[in-house]
């Protein structure tokens, strides 16, 4: 029974999709789950052809399951996954049972803020930082590093915006970073000079040492009490020089990774006139970002992932072309979810592709801390770039979400 092992989902959004994607391509799939709910929801993971509980962050315990799983006769042919922190781990995994086309350095590289920031510092693309490891003084630290303020400080394990802080003068400085110490205790704390200029999210594809750029989208960022994404607008068409310009960048930074083959999301700001990398990942961007690509391309990007790890050539070629826009929602004010009215009318809405509402009612909402805290995103598509945002945000009219307030 040929096989894909998946360590960890989120229970929609493009990890999710990835495991219905095997399912498509005709494998038994295997999900390896920290979260006890999803053993309790079993029968809203059909795709999931067999879950087990495990304690993720344990090597040799996931290790144990995979040999389980071969004992009963299952051929594993991939190990998988699109979720942080686990890519590293699941291709370290691969490496060890089913040895394939990706290796798992570049990824643990990629996965670790301080490395990445180690290996690239000679690039041009590369924003000025420093590193405080807890072991020096905070405060002199502090007395060295804030004559370079705004600064942006952050966890290098952070995701998702959780733990990315803007440090506008020595109080929120001192602030920030007592709060990740406390949080994280020994681990070292990244600060990176703040950048301004449009920001924009790169898909890429590595095959055999080839880079394929698979789409560029500008990012709509709000600033609440963290750097919340709340806009992402497929570009259908680019200026040529300016996409020679980022492959050319992408690529000289994947070299510097030594990455073969893999998939990975880089997050870039154009600064007067200078391409700067505020982050990369090794996978495909979670939430909407797989259905924004098959929205304008008609490519379904964690399928083409998928062959490319079984060892097969990634299908990138664009069956349409079309802007897509994906508005994210947020609230504004705490409270418990009573129920959303709406949707219906949204999705309605001519070139509204998608209307998702992740939370369920008697959920307790809150304003933005992270990218978890976004409730449902709103997609449209158009063969104008403005006017696929003007359809979103029209259809947006229609929703509400009705809270019950928290005292």
């Amino acid at each position: 029974m040929k096989t894909i092992v998946f360590i960890e989902t989120n229970k929609s959004g493009s990890s999710r999709e990835a495991i219905q994607a095997a399912e498509r391509l005709g494998f038994f799939t295997v999900l390896l789950t920290n979260k006890r709910r999803f053993i309790d929801q079993r029968t809203e993971f059909p795709d999931v052809h067999q879950m087990i509980l495990v304690e993720i962050f344990d090597y040799d315990q996931l290790s144990e399951k995979i040999i389980k799983l071969l004992k009963q006769g299952k051929q594993i042919k991939g190990i998988l996954s699109f979720v942080d922190p686990f890519v590293h781990v699941a291709a370290s995994l691969s490496e060890e049972f089913c040895p394939g086309v990706v290796s798992s350095i570049p990824i643990q590289k990629m996965e670790d803020k301080v490395l990445t920031r180690e290996l690239l510092k000679d690039l041009s693309m590369s924003p000025r930082y420093a590193i405080y490891t807890p072991n020096h003084s905070l405060e002199g630290f502090i007395n060295k590093i804030n004559r370079f303020l705004p600064l942006i400080v952050k966890s290098p394990l952070s995701t998702g915006s959780k733990d990315v802080l803007l440090a506008n003068d020595e109080y929120q400085l001192n602030r920030s970073m007592q709060y990740l110490l406390r949080k994280y205790e020994k681990e070292p704390i990244l600060l990176e000079e703040y950048l301004t200029g449009p920001q924009y999210l790169i898909e890429a594809l590595v095959h055999n040492g080839e880079v394929h750029i698979v789409a560029i989208i500008e990012q709509e960022i709000t600033f609440f009490q963290r750097f919340i994404v709340t806009g992402y607008c497929l570009l259908a068409d680019t200026d040529r020089d300016f996409y020679n310009k980022i492959y050319e960048k992408v690529s000289s930074i994947l070299q510097a990774f030594e990455m073969k083959n893999g998939a990975c999301h880089l997050e870039m700001r154009l600064v007067q006139g200078e391409w700067k990398l505020i982050e990369i990942n090794p996978r495909i961007s979670g939430g909407a970002m797989n259905q924004i690509i098959e929205t304008a391309f008609g490519i379904n990007l964690v399928e083409e992932t998928i062959q490319l790890f079984l060892g097969n050539k990634p299908c990138l070629i664009k069956k349409q072309n079309k802007y897509a826009y994906a508005h994210y929602l947020t609230i504004n004010s705490k409270g418990k979810l009573l129920k959303v009215t709406g949707k219906n009318r949204c999705s309605q809405y001519p070139g509204v592709e998608k209307v998702y509402i992740k939370p369920r009612k008697g959920q307790i909402l809150r304003p933005p801390l992270s990218m978890g805290d976004r409730y449902g995103y709103i997609l449209a598509s158009s063969d104008d770039k403005e006017e696929a945002k003007r359809i979103v945000m029209k259809a947006k009219r229609e929703l509400r979400f009705h809270l019950e307030a928290l005292e």
